[in-house]
């Protein structure tokens, strides 16, 4: 039985590096590679999609469901990322380019502020199809891709990465980076008296969808947000919540399209002096 588990363990990590390496030789304005998906492949994101799916009626924000409903993305069969794209630049402006992996967070925010996301092509373990703290395209595609079809999202993830190319300190863009990932990673809003997710990490993981009420939900507030840590490796145990839309944008937005080193680093001053 071990040898039967290395074997496919083998068998799946030389997979995602055949898929990794045509991403690897792929320039940012090449052709997104076209990948010949296993009947494995698609039977994961057939699985996973369906259970989202499902997760998603009652528990995803209206923006996303609204969003994820023009984009259409098939559930039958893991979509070519070229054509996913090209309907998500038709929405919204946004487009993919393929990567091997995880890119570094400047060079991520560098792209989207060229509206351009970073998007792998391999998929999770088919071991592990409702959780991964990889990303892959499932977490690509249908957590950030079925946002980024919307254009007021959209617009949210460009101010994030203006925001991230004006920081010269390392510490104005991790804090950036903490408050992309309690927002658009692990945003929740509130709608008819229910919190409802529209972070990719929470709508893209059918464990996350099933969880993230048990975490302690707080009131977004990008103060009290400085003190706290994250653990990108496992489910959240404190989630931030807006009352609307509208306020996601007035808090999030407004911070991205002003923010500096100094406005950082006096917030983060005062943020540590409040908490102390």
């Amino acid at each position: 039985m071990q040898a039967q588990s290395k074997n496919a363990s083998d068998a799946y990590e030389a997979r995602r590096a055949e898929i990794a390496a045509l991403a690897e030789y792929c320039g940012p304005n090449d052709p997104i590679p076209t990948i010949q998906y296993t009947e494995q492949e698609h039977e994961v994101w057939q699985l996973v999609c369906g259970k989202l799916a499902a997760c998603h009626r009652s528990d995803a924000t209206i923006e996303f469901l609204d969003a994820a409903e023009c984009l259409a993305i098939p559930q039958e069969e893991v979509p070519q990322l070229r054509d996913v794209s090209a309907r998500i630049e038709s929405l919204s402006g946004f487009r993919f380019r393929s990567a091997p992996t995880l890119v570094p967070f400047r060079q991520f925010c560098t792209s989207l502020a060229d509206s351009a996301f970073h998007s792998t092509q391999y998929l999770r373990h088919p071991s592990t199809p409702f959780y991964t703290a990889d990303p892959d395209m499932l977490h690509d595609v249908v957590g950030h891709g079925n946002a980024l079809a919307s254009k007021r999202f959209a617009r949210l993830y460009r101010l994030a990465g203006e925001a991230a190319a004006r920081a010269e300190s390392e510490t104005a863009l991790q804090f950036i980076a903490k408050v992309f990932w309690f927002t658009l990673e692990c945003g929740l809003i509130r709608e008819r008296g229910k919190s409802k997710a529209y972070g990719a990490t929470i709508v893209s993981s059918y464990g996350e969808l099933n969880h993230f009420r048990d975490a302690d939900i707080r009131p977004l507030d990008l103060k009290s947000l400085a003190v706290v840590d994250y653990d990108i490796s496992t489910y959240q145990s404190i989630l931030f919540e807006v009352d609307s839309m509208n306020q996601l944008e007035d808090t999030v937005g407004s911070f991205w399209e002003t923010c500096d080193d100094n406005t950082i680093e006096a917030l983060l001053a005062e943020s540590a002096t409040r908490f102390a």
